[in-house]
């Protein structure tokens, strides 16, 4: 999708002017406008003129530069900026972590040029003393190569799937495919991905070849074949099309789908049982006689296993699991009630109160829970006390109007680096919800983190936990923060954790959600919608908690708002 593409060039813009010291008005505004065509559900080469008008921060100029570049393949504002911007210097933003100020600093007094001077520097440690740079910094640097190294072979699930998605519907539209999947670890939802594997059926599987490697979006061709065939897509990520027979479809999408573990201790079981499994069927090893294979549950119904969701096939105890009748039945996107981490125009959201209203009730939900940030994100425009008062007014004036709909007014609280809150006592009490979240120092140490995170837990109006580890990924590690501890005063304080469907955080991840389940912790998953495009996110967690065998019963919005209210803190 162009999405991606559009947004990473409107975020490279907003570097490059920073570079050049512009206004920081009109580099704000790239970063909002790329924020939100990223998070656009719907592919930006189908929206007409009008529609880019309303997506919040583009105007008649942004929306000129979109057209440009869909017609072109160029934006000749883009072009110029980084023309006027030396390439070394370019080529240091690259790395996560590294600002334009300091890729200015080190380009202009070191003449750093490329990744590997800066590698070779910071662990020389040639680059303390500079200023503004410390060891630390060194460190840091050193991190974001590390990282930037491992975005090479692994993308964010966020960034992956919706080009999978569309490669898929071209197939659909203009192959002659009957039956199509997605496998590997995108079906099991892993939050990174290497490459993309698609399983297809079919009457002319050359046809279905021949349209796949003219696809628009292919960089190199690695193979082509009548029945297997490999590309790279520009966004530099290997895709393997396999047409398999209509009779083997199930065995092959079983075979494809389970890592690797799961997928030798199902061979395992089938040596045991005078079988053998592979990517055609189950067969008997005695004569060789076919058993299965047309469906993906036949792999499972013979091994004498109830089926398998894709997101737990990682031999993470699901097999054993499955033999005991102890499969957990996974929570669903439909059970999901309303979401409770949303930001409107009142702090850095791009809608009203009403738009945010209409957008959930349009997917199902029966409430939504408005978290403004506090004062203390100030680049955020942050709610003051006042501000918050007066929200909850017209919250209160809302709610009047609304039938079979709630509002619940919360706030996204900053946890100060003493582990005070952004606001008093007297003010979260008047509220339905208190999200608590951590927005600054993040480099500071884990006994540190660790106490600011578990202080705000032991406030009695905290109700949530956000983003609990701070995570980016690709472009930010996990903060140094004890987990174990972190899970331990959550229990004991009744205070839930969230899962973040923000694609780049899905924060709380998988193995975390699964160890708080098994502590009796409190969940919840949210969106974090900036966008109303972003309350689509909430699948990216729903796959989160179903990899982390969480089922309905585990996570609070699944719940209706009044039971929900008199979980979220029990012990007030």
């Amino acid at each position: 999708m162009k999405n991606q593409e559009i947004a990473k060039i409107f975020d490279e813009i907003a570097e490059l002017l920073e570079i050049k010291g512009e206004n920081p008005f009109r580099i704000r505004a790239y970063r909002r406008a790329a924020q939100n065509i990223e998070g656009m559900s719907k592919n930006i080469e189908d929206v007409a003129h009008e529609e880019l008008l309303k997506i919040p921060g583009i105007g008649q100029d942004l929306a000129g530069k979109i057209e440009e570049y869909l017609k072109t393949g160029r934006m000749q504002a883009y072009d110029e900026l980084k023309h006027e911007v030396p390439e070394g210097l370019l080529t240091l933003l690259s790395v996560p972590g590294l600002g334009p100020k300091t890729s200015k600093l080190l380009y202009d007094k070191l003449k750093i040029k490329d990744i590997d001077d800066l590698e070779r520097l910071a662990a020389a440690h040639k680059l303390a003393g500079l200023p503004g740079i410390k060891e630390k910094t060194e460190e840091n640097i050193l991190k974001g190569i590390e990282m930037l190294k491992r975005g090479r072979e692994r993308q964010p699930l966020g960034k992956v799937l919706p080009l999978a998605i569309d490669i898929l519907e071209k197939l659909k539209k203009s192959a002659p495919v009957n039956k199509i999947d997605i496998a590997g670890s995108l079906r099991r939802w892993k939050d990174t991905i290497k490459d993309i594997d698609i399983l297809v059926t079919s009457d002319n599987p050359g046809e279905v070849m021949k349209v796949f490697v003219h696809l628009p979006n292919v960089k190199q061709v690695l193979m082509h074949g009548h029945t297997k065939s490999s590309i790279i897509i520009h966004e530099g990520l290997q895709v393997d099309l396999r047409v398999v027979e209509k009779g083997a479809y199930g065995a092959a999408l079983a075979y494809f789908t389970g890592s690797k573990d799961h997928n030798i201790r199902l061979r395992e079981m089938a040596m045991k049982r005078g079988l053998k499994i592979n990517e055609y069927g189950v067969f008997r090893e005695k004569d060789d006689k076919k058993m299965g294979g047309e469906k993906e549950e036949d792999v499972y119904r013979i091994l004498g296993l109830p089926y398998i969701p894709p997101e737990l096939r990682e031999d993470q105890g699901e097999i054993d699991a499955a033999l005991d009748g102890k499969l957990p039945g996974l929570v669903e996107i439909k059970d999901i009630k309303g979401d409770l981490h949303v930001h409107s125009k009142w702090s850095d959201g791009s809608h009203t109160f009403e738009q945010l209203i209409e957008a959930a009730k349009e997917r199902g939900y029966s409430y939504i829970a408005l978290t403004d940030h506090s004062k203390g994100l100030g680049i955020a425009h942050g709610l003051t006390g006042e501000r918050l008062l007066e929200q909850k007014k017209e919250i209160a004036a809302i709610n009047k109007k609304l039938k079979g709909f709630r509002v619940l007014h919360g706030v996204e609280v900053d946890i100060r680096s003493d582990g005070t809150l952004d606001f008093s006592d007297d003010l979260l009490k008047e509220l339905d919800i208190v999200v608590a979240s951590i927005h600054s120092g993040f480099r500071q140490p884990e006994k540190q983190l660790t106490y600011r995170m578990a202080s705000a837990m032991k406030n009695p109006y905290v109700s949530i936990i956000a983003h609990p580890t701070g995570r980016l990924i690709g472009e930010r590690d996990a903060y140094d923060v004890d987990m174990d501890e972190i899970l331990r005063v959550a229990k004991e304080t009744g205070t839930a954790i969230e899962i973040n469907a923000y694609p780049l955080r899905l924060d709380l991840n998988d193995v975390y959600a699964k160890r708080a389940k098994e502590m009796g912790i409190q969940m919840v998953i949210s969106t974090d919608t900036h966008v109303i495009n972003q309350f689509d996110y909430m699948r990216y967690g729903v796959s989160i908690a179903r990899r982390g065998w969480l089922e309905k019963g585990d996570v609070l919005n699944t719940l209706e708002a009044e039971r929900l209210l008199k979980r979220l803190k029990p012990f007030i």
